[in-house]
Parts: structure tokens; C-alpha cells; sequence
């Protein structure tokens, strides 16, 4: 085998230029096999080890590995399909032109790697927590790379987020160290209506909504969250509690469910809804407007 092996890369050796190709060729073949049974591998292993907790860390390890083996795969490929140095010597002339290019251009992917790093030590969140973030801009927290974060929003969208980013605004993490989810929520009523009766309505259709579930242990003196009085509004008295839900709830379906059956308890028990508007005082005397 190793006779016909050294003749093989002796007559590719004769052929010159088109030897390397295919020589090439060969090593890529070789590299995509190789590579791709370490992927697989290594997803039965980091799969394991995503159960076992530090999710987020686990992601951002497994993608750094990926990038690094693709890295060695191409420079082996190189290596064994150009073994005089040809393509080196030409991808290695100007290096001070090429370096500060390159040094240019990795500037962001550096920056984003050094966020991830950051994130992944810290862990403002796992994934699978839902998070909110400063923008505005919520979702839940699906997968990590080298140079993003991917929050599922929602239906089919994701949120595709630099880490320099997320890394640079305030993050509020909605299922932090916790099992379940909550939503904070915000309800108004005119003056004048009966905020005790409001807040005991809310309250009831917390506890009795199929979506949500206790804040705390049965036996522990509070399930739910309380309805609190917020604040006097411009034009509405503004009460609000936090429900509290199972990742595998929707928020979509949750809030329509709680936001339908407050707006039709209220309307049966004659509690206004308000809304802004404007009044106009027109005056008819002429003399009044000199």
C-alpha cells in the first residue's frame, strides 16, 4: 500500500501545477471527512453537557471549537496540497498590507468575541431565559456564537444581536435563576372608578387564566403576585401585578388571554377604560379675540 501511495504522489509530483490541485483536492475531501466526524462527536458530547446546566457557556465553548478546527483543517489542506510553499509565499507577500487589512476588518469580530467571552463568565442569562433589553427589543434567548446572540421572537423570528452590543446595554432578565417566566403588566382606569374592586378583578383573572401559574410553593403563604395601585396617570388611575407563567407558554397567548378578560370583567362591572382626548373651547364674541 505504501509503494503504490509514494508512486501515486510521485506521478502527481511530475504534473506540476495540476498535481497540487489535485492534491488539493484530495486533502479537502480528506478535511471534510475528518471535520465533519468531529462535529458529531463533539454535539453528542456538548449535548450531554448542555443538560447538565451552564448552557450559555457551553454554547460559546462549542462554537469557539468549531471556528478553531475549520481553522487547522484549512491551514492542513494547505499544508499537504502545497508542500513546496507556493500558495504561502504568495499569501504571505505585502504582509504589513494584508496584516493591517485584516487587523481593520477584525476589529468588530474581535470586539464581539471579547463580548462573548464577557457574557458567557458573567451570565446576565441562560439559555432559554427570556430577556428584555434596554432598546426595547425582548425575546428568548436561543443560541450564543462568537460574535451573536439569537433571541426568538415572535412566531418564526429571531433576533440577531451583536455581543458588543447586548454587552453594552442594560439587560432585564425576565426568568433569572428560576424556573418559570414572568411578565409585568399594567392596566388603567378613569377616575373615579372603584380601584379596589379593579384590583380584585385582576387579581381573579390571574389566578383563574389557563396560562399562568403560582409565583411561589402552595403552602407558602403567597401564590400569586398582589395587585398593586401604581400611580395617578394624566388621565388614568394605574394599577398592575406580574404574572407568572411556564417557558413553554407563549407570552403572546398569555397577555391575549389576561388582556381579553379583564377588557370584558370591566365592561360588565361598569369599570371605564379610558383613553385620551382633547376638549375645544370655542368663544363666539369677536371682540374677545382682539
Amino acid at each position: 500500500m505504501t509503494q503504490y501511495l509514494v508512486r501515486f504522489d510521485a506521478w502527481l509530483n511530475s504534473i506540476g501545477i495540476l498535481g497540487n490541485f489535485i492534491r488539493l483536492i484530495i486533502a479537502a475531501a480528506w478535511a471534510f471527512l475528518i471535520v465533519s466526524v468531529i462535529f458529531r462527536i463533539g454535539r453528542l458530547i456538548f449535548r450531554k453537557r448542555l443538560k447538565a446546566g451552564n448552557r450559555i457557556q457551553i454554547r460559546f465553548v462549542e462554537n469557539i471549537l468549531k471556528i478553531a478546527v475549520i481553522i487547522i483543517a484549512i491551514f492542513w489542506v494547505f499544508n499537504i496540497g502545497d508542500p513546496a510553499g507556493n500558495f504561502g509565499k504568495v499569501l504571505f507577500q505585502g504582509t504589513a498590507i494584508i496584516g493591517a487589512i485584516i487587523g481593520l476588518a477584525a476589529q468588530p469580530v474581535i470586539s464581539d468575541l471579547c463580548c462573548g467571552i464577557m457574557i458567557s463568565i458573567s451570565k446576565p442569562f441562560e439559555i432559554g431565559d427570556r430577556i428584555e433589553l434596554q432598546s426595547g427589543i425582548a425575546g428568548i434567548v436561543k443560541d450564543i456564537t462568537i460574535r451573536h446572540v439569537v433571541l426568538q421572537g415572535i412566531g418564526t423570528t429571531d433576533v440577531i444581536i451583536p455581543n458588543s452590543v447586548i454587552n453594552s446595554m442594560a439587560v432585564t432578565n425576565l426568568s433569572h435563576g428560576s424556573g418559570i417566566r414572568s411578565v409585568f403588566m399594567k392596566f388603567n382606569v378613569a377616575y373615579g372608578s372603584d380601584v379596589e374592586k379593579a384590583m380584585s378583578i385582576v387579581s381573579q383573572i390571574v389566578v383563574d387564566s389557563p396560562y399562568t401559574i403560582p409565583a411561589h410553593p402552595e403552602g407558602s403563604g403567597i401564590e400569586y403576585s398582589p395587585v398593586y395601585f401604581m400611580e395617578f396617570g394624566e388621565s388614568s388611575l394605574v394599577i398592575a401585578t406580574t404574572a407568572y407563567y411556564d417557558p413553554a407558554v407563549g407570552l403572546g397567548d398569555l397577555k391575549n388571554d389576561i388582556n381579553l378578560r379583564v377588557n370584558r370583567k370591566f365592561k360588565e362591572e361598569g369599570i371605564e377604560i379610558p383613553y385620551q382626548y382633547l376638549n375645544v373651547v370655542m368663544k363666539n364674541d369677536p371682540t374677545e379675540c382682539n
